[in-house]
């Protein structure tokens, strides 16, 4: 791995626009295109394309198009994990769902995440931390998952949540932020 791509895993700070990279963006640029291109009916060239997008996409695995990423590299899906339209994934740093996992239209994961100065925002300057979905979970449409957080195994979020901070597993949470309101079933 080279030396942006660690400080970006490591979740150490780095320049949003250091020419490093654009040749990682431009890759991921040109594969999305393809990829939310490709007809409906086409699964087996979209399979084709994501595996050459992201970092590793098990067997089973269902993205349907609008897809969006940052990068790419850094997204690994587990088996038989569905993502639904719409999905935004900036993957500024590792992203990890597990298998079985369930993500409704337009789910939003981020990884990225800017300083709170001014003038570090505005020299471009951000960190990350990763995001990790366990087994079995669904995540309703419209959830939104901010950096550094980790959902447990077959956790429910409902739909619209904004998930601040880990969850375990086998929970259901609702709301902005999201939280706890029982077990799941």
């Amino acid at each position: 791995m080279d030396e942006i791509k660690s400080r970006m895993a490591g979740g150490e700070p780095y320049l949003a626009n250091d020419p490093a990279l654009r040749p990682y963006r431009k890759r991921c640029e040109e594969l999305l295109d393809r990829f939310n291109a490709t007809a409906l009916a086409h699964q087996g060239e979209r399979d084709r394309i994501l595996r050459e997008l992201v970092g590793a996409a098990a067997p089973g695995v269902r993205v349907v198009p609008r897809f969006l990423c940052e990068f790419g590299f850094f997204i690994e899906i587990g088996e038989r994990s569905r993502i639904n339209f719409d999905a935004v994934l900036l993957d500024c740093a590792p992203i990890t769902i597990g298998a079985d996992v369930r993500m409704g239209p337009r789910c939003q994961l981020y990884t990225a995440n800017h300083p709170h100065s001014a003038e570090l925002r505005h020299g471009m300057w951000e960190s990350a931390k990763p995001i990790v979905v366990g087994d079995g979970a669904w995540l309703g449409g419209g959830v939104i998952v901010l950096p550094g957080v980790t959902i447990g195994a077959n956790t429910v979020v409902g739909a619209g949540s904004v998930v601040t901070k880990d969850l375990p597993a086998g929970v259901v949470a609702v709301g902005n932020p999201a939280r706890v309101v029982r077990e799941a079933l």
